[in-house]
């Protein structure tokens, strides 16, 4: 099977591509900056091009079998700050990449959507795939209309579609340089004691899984033919800012600095995922726990 991975030398892609690497499967992977990856294998193929302005993407395309989507130019905290650039670099690129798969008769889609925005504010404590979805960020509302536009092209022209609606991946490899990951931000200011700035009182809670667990998920999808068409990945775990604090601080025996600021209108106070879908329908479940995640960042 040949897949195509676009974004596959970033944070996941390149986890994952080892993987699928190991269980034979052909690679071609389309990125605007090809790291190198210290992989040497003739079932990989590498190109080096901006996704955003890409007007053609059916040379990319021949006998790729599956699409996994993992590019996007923007993140949560900051796709507030100019949505046109947000929705023409992600929606708009994403429907030239449909049109071009319809002409090239590509077969399927997965795309990794976003359980931590797609679902806006919730009183569940996990919430399922049947939430409402009403994102009260640019970010969730061009990931939301993305997943519409797979359902219409699937509808419409048969192309088969996968959602992750995946919550906070974290681990190894992970620097949160682009102000994306708050346990690496952690990590790093924690160790040079440098200050920690926290929107609101600490008590957000976010589901975390470690970068491991995504990518064993992952690695099913190309066999996966069920019937569940969006599906969230996470940890199922709530846990507190204050609290993944704690756990860094406890592991490097250091007393963190914080500061408290105002919160901030694009955050939601709970997002913790149902996972129940994913675990059953492909036999999967999240094995590190957030603290043994951490001591693995950190050794």
């Amino acid at each position: 099977m040949n897949l195509l991975i676009l974004g596959g030398t970033g944070f996941i892609g390149s986890k994952l591509t080892r993987n699928l690497l190991g269980q034979g499967y052909h690679i071609r992977i389309m990125d605007r900056t090809i790291k190198p990856m210290d992989i040497n294998s003739l079932k990989l193929e590498l190109i080096e091009a901006d996704y955003t302005k890409v007007q053609d993407f059916k040379p990319f395309l021949q006998d790729i079998d599956i699409v996994f989507h993992f590019i996007s130019t923007t993140v949560p905290a900051t796709s507030n700050i100019d949505k046109i650039f947000d929705i023409n670099t992600n929606v708009c690129s994403t429907l030239r990449l449909l049109e071009d798969m319809r002409q090239t008769n590509v077969k399927k889609i997965i795309f990794l959507s976003s359980g931590g925005t797609i679902y806006g504010h919730s009183n569940m404590d996990a919430i399922p795939e049947e939430h409402p979805t009403n994102p009260i960020c640019s970010y969730g509302i061009q990931k939301l209309t993305i997943e519409k536009y797979l359902y219409y092209y699937y509808h419409e022209y048969g192309i088969d579609y996968q959602i992750i609606r995946l919550s906070n991946p974290y681990g190894k490899g992970q620097n949160g340089k682009n102000g994306q990951g708050a346990i690496p931000i952690f990590i790093r200011k924690i160790s040079q004691n440098e200050e920690i700035q926290i929107w609101g009182d600490g008590l957000t809670t976010r589901d975390y899984i470690y970068i491991d667990d995504v990518v064993h998920a992952l690695s099913l999808l190309p066999q996966y033919n069920g019937r569940h068409k969006i599906l969230n990945l996470g940890s199922g775990q709530g846990s507190t800012l204050i609290d993944i604090i704690k756990v860094i601080s406890d592991e490097l025996n250091k007393t963190p600095k914080i500061k408290f600021l105002d919160p901030r209108s694009i955050d939601v106070k709970t997002n913790v995922l149902d996972i129940t879908k994913f675990t059953y329908a492909l036999h999967w479940k999240p094995e590190i726990s957030l603290r043994d995640g951490i001591k693995l960042m950190l050794e």
